[in-house]
C-alpha cells in the first residue's frame, strides 16, 4: 500500500540569444522568413566549412549566467554531440559538455506567486510533502531552485509536418545561438515548474539576452519528471521521463500533471524502479492532453561527445565578465522590493511597472523628476499604459519622455489643473509632444487658486440660486454638489475644487 508520494522535476530550458548573427557563422540571426534563405556552408555543416565564434555570443551567455547567479568559467571549450535527426544537417551539434560556461547558480521563486495553499507549509504542500530549500531574500520569502549549469550550443533546423504524406525541413534555424539552462531536480509540483520558466523568461528578457517568445520557439522547456513513492516503509523512485519541447506555461503544468499520474499508475501496476542510465523521451500531445513515448535513451554514450576540433578552447576575460555583470544591473524582483519600500507602491503597481526593464527605467526617471512619485506612477498606469496597450506598442516606441509625465504630475500635485484637465493635457501632449506647462499656458487652463476670487464666485452662485438654498436648508444635501457644479461652470472650470468646496461649505454653514 502506498503511504505517500511526491513529484520531482528538473528543467532544461533552451533559449535563443539576441545576437545579430548565428553562433558560428555570419548568417543573420532572426525568426521567420522564406525557408532556407539564411544558410551557409558553416551552418549546414558542409565539408571544409570552418565555424568561428560570433561576436557577442559568449558575452550574452555570461550575462545570462550572471543574471541567474552562476559562476562564470575563466576557461571553457566547445564539444560535438552526435545524433541523427533530419533537421540536424551536420549529424552533430556544437555544444558544451564537461566545461560549461556557467555553473552553480540559482533562481528564487517568490512565494506570493503561488496560490496560498501551494506555498510551503500550505495544505497542498503538506499533502504532497513539499521539500526543498527555503530562504529569505530582502523582506520577502522565496523558494530556491538551483541551476546546475548553463552551456552554449547551436540550434537545429525546423521540421514542418504539413497535411499529407510529406514533411519538410527549414534550415534557417540551424546554427542559431542557444543557451541551455539545466536545473537540479528541486521542483515539486507542475505549478512550480511553470513558475520557474516564467521567472527565468522574465529575468532573461530583462537583461536583454533573449526575446523569450514561447510561440516562436524562442524559448522552450524539457521537463524531467519522476516520483518518490513510499510503500510499506520503502522508498521507490520511478523512472525519469523527459517531456520535450514544452512551449507554454500551460503546457508545462498540464504535461507534468498528466505524466505524474501516468507514472503513479504504472508504478502501481509493475513497480518499475529507477535506472540512472535510462530515460524515456516523451512528447506532449496537446489535443489529446497526454504524453506519448518518442524514444528511449541509455546514458550519454549515445551522443559520443568529443571536443570540437575546429574551435580552440578559449579563456573568458575578466573584462567580459565585468561587462556582463554591469549589463545585468538590478533585476525585477529586487526592483519590486525597493519600489515598495521607497515609494510605498502596492504589489499590483510594482508588478505592472517592472513588467519590462524599459518601463521600469521610464518610471524611475519620472519619479526622480517629480515631486510625488505616486502621482507619476498613477499617470503611467492609468493613462500611458492604456495607450500602449491600445496601440500594441512598447514604451520605447512612444515619443513622450519621463519629463512629460513628471511635469504633468507636478501640475496636478500643485493644484494648477484639475484631474479632468490633466486628462486633456495628457491627450494633447501625446498628440503634439508639447510639455504640459506649454499646453496649460496656451489653453489658459491654470486653476484659479486666489481665495478672494473664488469666494466672490461662490457668493454670486449662492445669491443667484435661492431655491437651491431653501432645498439645502430643507435637508437635501445633494444640492451641495449641484452648487459646486455652478461654481465650476461660472469659473469656466478653473476654480481650485478643494478651495471652492471649503468656501461653499463655510458660507452654507452661516445661512
Amino acid at each position: 500500500m502506498i503511504d505517500k508520494w511526491e513529484i520531482v522535476i528538473g528543467c532544461e530550458i533552451h533559449t535563443q540569444l539576441l545576437t545579430k548573427t548565428k553562433a558560428f557563422c555570419a548568417c543573420e540571426n532572426r525568426y521567420g522568413g522564406m525557408p532556407d534563405t539564411r544558410v551557409c556552408p558553416v551552418c549546414l555543416g558542409l565539408p571544409g566549412a570552418m565555424p568561428r565564434i560570433s561576436k557577442g555570443y559568449v558575452e550574452l551567455g555570461a550575462v545570462a549566467g550572471q543574471a541567474l547567479n552562476c559562476n562564470i568559467a575563466r576557461f571553457t571549450k566547445f564539444d560535438r554531440k552526435h545524433y541523427f535527426y533530419p533537421d540536424l544537417a551536420k549529424g552533430y551539434q556544437i555544444t558544451q559538455y564537461d566545461i560549461p560556461l556557467c555553473t552553480d547558480g540559482y533562481v528564487d521563486l517568490p512565494f506570493r506567486s503561488y496560490p496560498k495553499d501551494e506555498q510551503p507549509g500550505g495544505a497542498k504542500c503538506r499533502e504532497k510533502n513539499f521539500k526543498g530549500d527555503d530562504c529569505i531574500v530582502g523582506e520577502g520569502k522565496y523558494r530556491r531552485v538551483r541551476v546546475e549549469r548553463i552551456h552554449l550550443e547551436e540550434d537545429v533546423g525546423k521540421s514542418l509536418h504539413l497535411q499529407g504524406a510529406h514533411s519538410y525541413i527549414d534550415y534557417n534555424r540551424c546554427g542559431t545561438p542557444l543557451i541551455e539552462i539545466v536545473t537540479k531536480p528541486d521542483m515539486t509540483s507542475p505549478e512550480e515548474a511553470a513558475l520557474f520558466m516564467q521567472t527565468v523568461q522574465e529575468i532573461l528578457r530583462y537583461v536583454k539576452v533573449t526575446n523569450g517568445n514561447l510561440e516562436e520557439g524562442n524559448m522552450r522547456c524539457d521537463a524531467n519528471i519522476n516520483l518518490n513513492v513510499w510503500e510499506d516503509g520503502k522508498l521507490w523512485h520511478t523512472p525519469i521521463s523527459e517531456i520535450k519541447n514544452l512551449n507554454s506555461f500551460k503546457a508545462i503544468r498540464e504535461a507534468c500533471t498528466y505524466e505524474a499520474q501516468r507514472q503513479l499508475k504504472e508504478f502501481q501496476e509493475d513497480r518499475q524502479e529507477f535506472n540512472p542510465g535510462f530515460k524515456v523521451t516523451m512528447g506532449w500531445d496537446e489535443e489529446k492532453g497526454q504524453t506519448v513515448v518518442q524514444r528511449t535513451k541509455n546514458s550519454f554514450v549515445d551522443y559520443r561527445f568529443t571536443t570540437e576540433p575546429d574551435i580552440k578552447p578559449f579563456t573568458v576575460s575578466e573584462e567580459l565578465i565585468a561587462n556582463a555583470k554591469e549589463k545585468v544591473g538590478e533585476l525585477p524582483e529586487a526592483k519590486r522590493q525597493r519600489y515598495k519600500a521607497q515609494y510605498g507602491m502596492t504589489d499590483f503597481d510594482v508588478e505592472t511597472i517592472t513588467s519590462t526593464r524599459d518601463l521600469a527605467l521610464f518610471f524611475e526617471d519620472a519619479a526622480t523628476k517629480s515631486k510625488n512619485p505616486k502621482r507619476a506612477v498613477n499617470l503611467i498606469l492609468a493613462e500611458l499604459l492604456a495607450v500602449l496597450n491600445e496601440k500594441k506598442i512598447a514604451i520605447t516606441d512612444i515619443s513622450l519622455t519621463p519629463a512629460h509625465i513628471a511635469e504633468l504630475a507636478d501640475a496636478l500635485e500643485d493644484g494648477k489643473i484639475t484631474s479632468k484637465q490633466g486628462k486633456e493635457v495628457f491627450a494633447e501632449m501625446l498628440e503634439t509632444n508639447k510639455m504640459p506647462s506649454v499646453i496649460i499656458k496656451e489653453k489658459d487652463m491654470e486653476v484659479v487658486s486666489d481665495a478672494g476670487e473664488i469666494d466672490k464666485i461662490v457668493q454670486d452662485v449662492i445669491a443667484a440660486n435661492p431655491k437651491a438654498i431653501e432645498d439645502w436648508k430643507g435637508g437635501k444635501t445633494n444640492v451641495v454638489g449641484w452648487l459646486m457644479g455652478q461654481v465650476m461652470k461660472q469659473s469656466h472650470g478653473k476654480a481650485n475644487p478643494k478651495q471652492a468646496t471649503e468656501l461653499l461649505n463655510k458660507h452654507l454653514a452661516t445661512l
